[in-house]
C-alpha cells in the first residue's frame, strides 16, 4: 500500500466522520424543537395551570368573562370528530388501496385515481370548508329535519365527514405502497392451491400488510386531530359538550383558532395555551400508542 492508497482512505474517513457528524446534527435539532415546543407551551400556560390545575382537563365551563375555563368541551370535540372520520374513512381507504395496489396497479384507470388521491391531499382545507358549507351542510341538515334532530346541519358529523374526505389519501397511499410490495411467490403459492382472489386479499395479503395498515391509519388519525380551518367552518364552533353527533361544538384546534386573536387578559391567553399543550401531548401520546401496536402486529 502506498502513499497515494494511505492518503484516499484518510480522505474517505473523513468523509464518513463528517456524514455522521451531520446525521447526528439533525437527529439533534430536532430533538430540540421538539422539547423547545414543549417547553414554550408550558412556560405559556403556566398561569392556567397554576390557577386550575387539574380541573381545566374536566372542566366544562368556558367563560373567557368570568375567567373559568375548562377544556372538557374541546377534547371530546377533537376526539369525537378524529375518531369518526377514521370510522368513515376507514373503508373507503382500504377500498382504494386494494384496488390500486391489487387489481388495477397500471393503466390509465389507475393513473386517473392515484391523480385523484394526490388531488384530495394537495387541496387546502378551507376549500374543504367551503364545500362543507354550501354541499354538506344542507344535506346534513335536510336529514336532520327527517330525524328529528335540531337542524342545524353544522355540527360533529359535518365536520368528522370532511376531516375523512380529507384524511382518505394518506391512509389510502401508505396502505397502497405496502400493499403493492407483497412478494409474488406468497400470493402465487396461495393461488395453486385453489384460492380465489378474495381469499388471497384477506388470508394473504392483509395479514401481511397489517401493519403497514395500522401505520397509515395512524398517519390519518395524526393528520385529523390537528386539521384546523376546514372543521372550524362546519362544527358551529359552541363551546358546549357534545351530546350527539349532530350537536355543535368546538375542537381545540378550532377554539385555538377562533379566540386566540381576540384573547385579553393573561388567564384567558394561557388557557387557550395549555389547550395547545393538551393537543400536542394527546398527539403524543396516539403516535406512542399507534407505533407500539404496529410493532406488535408486525412481529
Amino acid at each position: 500500500m502506498d502513499h497515494s492508497d494511505i492518503k484516499n482512505i484518510s480522505l474517505l474517513s473523513l468523509k464518513e466522520k463528517i456524514f455522521k457528524g451531520l446525521l447526528l446534527f439533525a437527529i439533534v435539532t430536532v430533538i430540540l424543537i421538539v422539547v423547545a415546543l414543549f417547553l414554550v407551551l408550558i412556560i405559556n400556560s403556566w398561569p392556567s395551570l397554576k390557577t386550575f390545575g387539574i380541573k381545566f382537563i374536566y372542566g366544562t365551563t368556558w367563560n373567557p368573562v368570568k375567567d373559568k375555563f375548562g377544556a372538557l368541551p374541546f377534547i371530546v370535540g377533537t376526539l369525537l370528530t378524529s375518531f369518526l372520520a377514521l370510522i368513515i374513512s376507514a373503508p373507503f381507504s382500504l377500498a382504494l388501496s386494494l384496488y390500486l395496489g391489487e387489481y388495477f396497479r397500471s393503466g390509465w384507470m389507475s393513473e386517473v385515481l392515484q391523480n385523484a388521491v394526490e388531488l384530495l391531499a394537495g387541496i387546502p382545507s378551507v376549500i374543504y370548508g367551503f364545500w362543507g358549507l354550501f354541499v354538506l351542510v344542507p344535506i346534513i341538515r335536510s336529514v336532520e329535519m327527517e330525524l328529528g334532530a335540531p337542524p342545524y346541519g353544522l355540527g360533529v358529523l359535518a365536520s368528522s365527514i370532511i376531516l375523512a374526505v380529507m384524511i382518505i389519501p394518506y391512509s389510502a397511499s401508505v396502505s397502497r405502497e405496502v400493499i403493492s410490495l407483497v412478494p409474488g411467490n406468497l400470493k402465487e403459492a396461495a393461488y395453486s392451491l385453489g384460492a380465489t382472489r378474495y381469499e388471497v386479499i384477506k388470508k394473504v395479503i392483509i395479514p401481511y400488510t397489517w401493519s403497514g395498515i395500522l401505520a397509515g391509519i395512524i398517519l390519518a388519525l395524526g393528520r385529523a386531530l390537528g386539521e384546523t380551518m376546514a372543521v372550524t367552518m362546519v362544527i358551529g364552533n359552541t363551546n358546549n359538550l357534545p351530546t350527539s353527533i349532530f350537536s355543535t361544538g368546538n375542537t381545540m384546534a378550532s377554539v385555538i383558532a377562533n379566540e386566540f386573536t381576540e384573547a385579553s387578559g393573561n388567564l384567558y391567553l394561557s388557557s387557550l395555551i395549555e389547550i395547545g399543550l393538551i393537543l400536542f401531548l394527546i398527539t403524543m401520546v396516539i403516535n406512542f400508542i399507534g407505533k407500539r401496536i404496529t410493532k406488535r402486529y408486525s412481529l
